[in-house]
C-alpha cells in the first residue's frame, strides 16, 4: 500500500472516529436528557415542588444523598436540572454545612467526569458540537500562564457561560487537580447562598431568605444582561495579565 493510500484511510478513520465520538457527545448532552424528560418523567416529577423535595428525602433519608450525589453530577455534565434548585433542596433538608459538603462531593464528581469525557472524545467531537472557533478561543486562554485566575472569574461571576469550561479543560494543557481546585472554589459563593436561603427556608428565617434570593437574582440578572461587556473586561484583562 502506498502513502496516498495510507493517508487516504488515516483521514477516513479519522473522520469516523470524530463522528462516532460526536454521537456518544449528542447522547450524553442531548440524549440522556430527552429520554429522562420523556421515559422517565417522573424523576423530575419528584422533585417539582418544595413539598415533593421534602415528603421523598423523608421517606428515603439515606437513599435520597446518593439520588443528590447523582442529580448534582448529571447537572454538571449535562445541565437537567438548575443547581441552584438542587442547592436550595439540600439546603432545605441537611442543612448548610452538610448539604455544602455533598454540593461539594457532586460537582467534583461532576467536574471530573466532565474533563476526562473531553480527553477522550478529543478536539474533533468537541469542535463539532461546540464551533472550532469558540473551543479554540477558549484553549488560547486556558493554556495561557494565568489561566487559573481567568476560570476562578468565570465560575465566581453569575450569568457568565460555564458549562464549557470542563470541556475545554479537558482538551487544554492544564491539569485536573488545579482545575479542580479553582472551580470549586468559584462556584462556592453562588452555591452557598442557595444552600443558605434552603436552611433559612426550613427554620422560618423567610425575611432573610428573600433579601439573599433577589440578591441573587439581581446578581444573575447583571450578569446575563452585562455577559459581552463582562468577557469583554475578562479578555482585557487577560491581555494585560499575558504582559506581565
Amino acid at each position: 500500500m502506498n502513502k496516498e493510500k495510507k493517508d487516504k484511510l488515516r483521514k477516513k478513520y479519522k473522520t469516523i472516529s470524530a463522528i462516532l465520538k460526536l454521537l456518544l457527545l449528542l447522547f450524553i448532552l442531548i440524549g440522556l436528557p430527552l429520554y429522562i424528560y420523556f421515559f422517565q418523567h417522573d424523576i423530575i416529577d419528584q422533585f417539582s415542588s418544595l413539598e415533593q423535595v421534602e415528603a421523598f428525602f423523608e421517606e428515603y433519608k439515606t437513599e435520597s444523598i446518593f439520588v443528590y450525589l447523582g442529580l448534582q453530577i448529571l447537572q454538571i455534565i449535562i445541565c437537567i436540572l438548575p443547581g441552584q434548585g438542587l442547592q436550595f433542596a439540600a439546603g432545605y433538608m441537611y442543612g448548610f454545612w452538610m448539604g455544602y459538603v455533598w454540593s461539594l462531593i457532586g460537582a467534583f464528581i461532576g467536574t471530573v467526569i466532565t474533563y476526562y469525557i473531553a480527553k477522550i472524545l478529543g478536539h474533533d467531537a468537541m469542535h463539532m458540537i461546540f464551533g472550532e472557533d469558540r473551543i479554540q478561543e477558549l484553549l488560547v486562554k486556558f493554556n495561557s500562564k494565568k489561566a487559573m485566575i481567568l476560570v476562578f472569574l468565570f465560575y465566581l461571576i453569575p450569568g457568565l457561560p460555564k458549562d464549557l469550561c470542563s470541556y475545554v479543560a479537558g482538551l487544554s494543557e492544564m491539569k485536573l487537580k488545579p482545575f479542580l481546585i479553582i472551580s470549586l472554589v468559584g462556584r462556592s459563593p453562588a452555591m452557598m447562598g442557595s444552600l443558605l436561603i434552603g436552611r433559612l427556608v426550613n427554620t422560618g428565617g423567610y425575611t432573610w431568605a428573600i433579601i439573599i434570593a433577589a440578591s441573587a437574582v439581581i446578581l444573575f440578572m447583571l450578569g446575563v444582561i452585562l455577559r459581552k461587556h463582562l468577557l469583554a473586561w475578562i479578555d482585557k484583562a487577560y491581555d494585560k495579565l499575558i504582559e506581565l
